[in-house]
């Protein structure tokens, strides 16, 4: 569960990389929903054919011809929520930030999936401490909508402060900034030569006019209802309708697009094989203790601070608040993780194998 925790903590800031150099959220998810699909599939192949199969306990291969297509399609609808929740997460870290979207989307997930799992699976994990760990992943998700309003606040005092004319109002500043935003080429503002130390006015300015989700001047209600409410076929959709007046793009505009392909194509590799451990360690200690993994946004915040100057030169209110929130997470995980079960092993391999798939 600690690769797993690995891998689903980074590929969050691999594909917030490529967003931030320019390239289109609809060419990104794309390419990264390719290699989550592959994984998948080599993980079905490989892992899911360890063990000598029998009629109760068959291996992936087997399970293919048999009668199960109730397991199927429970297995197809989590994959389809899951894709929808990545695909709308894309947003979500623009107008949100890496760190504060992840702790938020992350203790839904625990709130809703910890609680639905501890039932369906014979409540094998110690209640007295599984749901006090729940009630701790609630109070990060608060603290982290307190964070993202304190930093939101930050930058605005940072914006503000920078302008020559002390009297000019806030609305002004980002008129201008948007106004400078729609003149700057993209592709040369991507290597512009002049680079702002990070947590700057002028950093959160070349930040704007080099990334591909435009978020001055829009409300931020827009990414915290994204990190709520966390698709190829709704990718697609966005091509021609895109949201939040992203420029429209075309399947071969897609294909000729290799600006951090690469990137995007690793990211969909670590989801997947982090999604696929995740589900190997339910196997083990329980699904609702599996759901540990999504401490996640502590490694998160790491990426989000180390590459992208998240909360750099923010106030002392906003770094207490933070440390408070992932304090929180980590006291959940901590519960989680401590209410683990013992499984039989015979049980339920039948649905993990299909469910993997």
């Amino acid at each position: 569960m600690m690769l797993s925790l690995f891998f689903l903590g980074t590929f969050p800031a691999l594909l917030t990389l490529v967003e931030r150099r320019g390239r289109l959220p609809q060419h990104t998810y794309l390419d990264y929903s390719i290699t989550n699909f592959l994984a998948a599939v080599i993980i079905a192949l490989t892992l899911g054919e360890i063990g000598k199969s029998s009629q109760d306990s068959p291996n992936f291969i087997q399970q293919l011809s048999q009668d199960n297509l109730p397991s199927v399609m429970f297995a197809m609808a989590g994959g389809v929520a899951l894709s929808i929740g990545n695909l709308l997460a894309q947003y979500a870290w623009a107008f949100v930030g890496l760190s504060v979207t992840k702790v938020i989307s992350c203790s839904i997930v625990v709130v809703i999936g910890t609680t639905v799992n501890y039932f369906l699976d014979n409540k094998i994990n110690k209640a007295e401490i599984l749901f006090p760990g729940v009630a701790c992943f609630l109070v990060a998700a608060f603290l982290g909508s307190v964070v993202h309003s304190s930093n939101m606040v930050d930058n605005k005092v940072k914006l503000k402060s920078s302008s020559a004319d002390s009297e000019q109002s806030m609305e002004t500043k980002t008129s201008l900034i948007l106004n400078m935003v729609e003149r700057t080429n993209l592709e040369s503002a991507a290597y512009s030569s002049r680079k702002a130390k990070a947590g700057t006015a002028d950093f959160l300015v070349q930040l704007e006019n080099r990334r591909s989700i435009k978020v001055f001047g829009k409300s931020t209600l827009i990414g915290l209802c994204l990190t709520f409410f966390s698709g190829v076929i709704l990718n697609v959709v966005f091509f021609y309708r895109p949201m939040l007046n992203l420029p429209k793009t075309t399947f071969k505009e897609y294909l000729n697009d290799w600006n951090g392909r690469g990137w995007a194509l690793l990211a969909g590799v670590l989801c997947g094989f982090g999604n696929g451990l995740e589900f190997m360690g339910g196997q083990a200690a329980g699904y609702a203790a599996s759901a540990s993994v999504q401490a996640l946004p502590l490694v998160s915040t790491f990426w989000g601070i180390v590459l992208f100057g998240e909360y750099h030169r923010s106030s002392r209110k906003t770094y207490m608040l933070l440390v408070s929130t992932l304090v929180m997470f980590t006291v959940a995980v901590g519960a989680l993780m401590a209410s683990s079960g013992h499984r039989h092993r015979h049980r339920h391999r039948n649905q993990a194998r299909t469910a993997t798939f």
